[in-house]
Parts: structure tokens; C-alpha cells; sequence
């Protein structure tokens, strides 16, 4: 064991990215990624994995199953078209996890969607490189499962028809 807590070298690293971007205007390689997966794991209580094709393993309302996460810094909001990696589709997995930063490299919002509803989205979109997709996308395929403001989001189903009389 080191002489700092996993916890404060990701909270340097953290301020280093952030840094970094701010007087280059260029991300970090490699970082936002640790950060985001560290981030996943810690706030959705995952385990993490060591086996290839996926990055962690669900407990509680997750349990067994294996999740890709993936990460996005998002510096300018005004900026479309944002990016996520490529999904490793010829691995074995469950479900991916999409966590969003802000420019200091905290999370605001995780999203997650199934293997189904990915590859569904993949082979319908137009022009698409094979495994690629925009955070958009993902945003409207996936479910919030975390904010900044709640914490974990209960999976409730949202009735537009409720009166609040």
C-alpha cells in the first residue's frame, strides 16, 4: 500500500486534468477515464473487475451483472456532438455505464442501458461506425441512474398524467 488513499490520488489527478485543459485547451490522456471509472464504481457501488471486455460488477440492483463504463468531459455544453468511445461489442457484457463531467472532472450525471438497447441503437443509426455513438444518443436510449443533485435516482415510472391537486 502506497502512502496516499486511492480516493486522494484520484482527487489530484482530478485537479491536474482540469488544470491541464484549462491552460492547453487538450484533455489529459487517460485520465478522465480512470477518474470516471473510479467515479462509477465508488457512487453505484460496483465491484471492480479484472477481467477483460468489461470494467466492473453489479451489486444489489445490479448484481452479477458486467458493465462497460464509459466517460465523457464535457467542457463546453454549448458544444453538440459530443462523443463516447467505442463499445467493445465482441466482448462479453451486460450493460454500459455513461458517466458525464463537468470541466473540473466531477461527475453530474451517470446513465446505463442494457447490451440490447445498444446494439439496437448501433444498427439503426446512419452512417455509424461500428460501436460508436454520441453522448446524445445514450442520453436517449439509457436511463439516469445518478445526479449531483439526488445521488442514485430510484427507478420510478414518471406519469404525465398524475394530478397534483
Amino acid at each position: 500500500m502506497g502512502v496516499y488513499s486511492v480516493d486522494k490520488l484520484i482527487a489530484e489527478a482530478r485537479k491536474l486534468a482540469a488544470d491541464y485543459y484549462r491552460a492547453t485547451g487538450k484533455p489529459l490522456a487517460g485520465v478522465s477515464g480512470e477518474v470516471c471509472l473510479h467515479d462509477a464504481i465508488r457512487l453505484l457501488d460496483l465491484e471492480a473487475s479484472q477481467e477483460p471486455g468489461y470494467d466492473a460488477v453489479g451489486k444489489g440492483p445490479r448484481a452479477g451483472k458486467r458493465i462497460q463504463i464509459k466517460g465523457r468531459t464535457i467542457f463546453d455544453e454549448a458544444k453538440s456532438g459530443h462523443r463516447i468511445g467505442q463499445f467493445r461489442m465482441d466482448q462479453d457484457w451486460d450493460l454500459v455505464l455513461l458517466v458525464l463531467m463537468d470541466a473540473d472532472l466531477e461527475p453530474f450525471e451517470i446513465y446505463e442501458a442494457d447490451r440490447d438497447e445498444i446494439c439496437e441503437a448501433l444498427d439503426t443509426a446512419p452512417k455509424n461506425r461500428r460501436g460508436a455513438m454520441t453522448v446524445a444518443r445514450f442520453r436517449r436510449i439509457g436511463r439516469m441512474v445518478w445526479n449531483r443533485e439526488e445521488g442514485v435516482v430510484a427507478d420510478e415510472v414518471w406519469d404525465n398524467q398524475a394530478s397534483t391537486v
